[in-house]
């Protein structure tokens, strides 16, 4: 049974009087402790072959908890935002799932549509927590803190690669690489480095996903201005591949 706590305050009190009435009624509200719980495989690689991969959930905390799947369509504008939709493309056996304390359970992954000869198809698996499914022990308020966990699900036939070209820009204070995307699968780009010679001008480091169409831009902040002439930007994917591609400051 749902619990809604009703606050009244005079309305002939002072506005901070009711402000700080509210506030401390809010602050006596104590959180829900959410739930602590682990997922693997993080990115789910399948196939055209493949009709359903196994996902391994664990509860790592001391409490039920009580999760529900959302699986959505993954792709991208041309300018690198996300887009999701709900799709009906796969589903998780089962979809809601209950673990006790330090519990695990194995559900199944499965595409119910068939895949891509030609390109990757990438969705993303949204598990969340539903703490309203778990009791609380007493009947004390609770406001109900939820977890969420996105992993990228990447379904690749054999001859989708990746098409990366990368170019880098810079205003004194800035440095700006975009990096587009023109292949059939997608590229993470872990690290890049501008280099002139051995020296490193800039460097990144973070995990950035450019799905095919797609282009993303990346800021660094400048300790230095970089000089003007040759250089060379370096940037490494996630599968420990690297490409350069040259730059010209003018």
């Amino acid at each position: 049974m749902n619990t809604r706590l009703t606050l009244k305050v005079s309305a002939g009190r002072a506005p901070w009087a009711r402000f700080a009435f509210l506030l401390a009624a809010i602050v006596a509200i104590p959180a829900a402790d959410a739930g602590v719980f682990s997922v693997t495989p993080v990115r789910i690689y399948m196939t055209p072959k493949d009709r359903a991969v196994a996902v391994t959930i664990v509860n790592e905390g001391d409490e039920p908890v009580a999760l529900q799947a959302d699986l959505n369509d993954w792709s991208q504008k041309p300018d690198g935002t996300d887009q999701l939709t709900l799709t009906e493309d796969l589903i998780l056996s089962p979809p809601i799932i209950k673990l006790a304390p330090r519990a695990r359970q194995v559900v199944r992954l499965a595409l119910l549509k068939p895949a891509d000869a030609s390109r990757q198809l990438t969705y993303r698996l949204i598990l969340r927590e539903i703490p309203e499914a778990t009791q609380p022990k007493n009947a004390t308020i609770q406001v109900p803190i939820a977890l969420a966990l996105s992993m990228p699900v990447f379904i690749t036939p054999p001859i989708a690669a990746r098409d990366v070209a990368c170019n880098a820009t810079s205003n004194g204070k800035d440095l700006t690489v975009t990096c587009k995307n023109a292949g059939t699968a997608y590229a993470q780009v872990r690290e890049f480095q501008l280099k002139r010679g051995e020296k490193v001008e800039a460097r990144f480091e973070g995990g950035i996903y450019i799905l095919p169409g797609a282009s993303k831009s990346i800021a660094v902040k400048l300790t230095d201005p970089i000089a003007k002439g040759a250089l060379d930007l370096a940037v490494a994917f996630d599968d420990n591949k690297s490409q350069s591609f040259p730059v010209m400051f003018p």
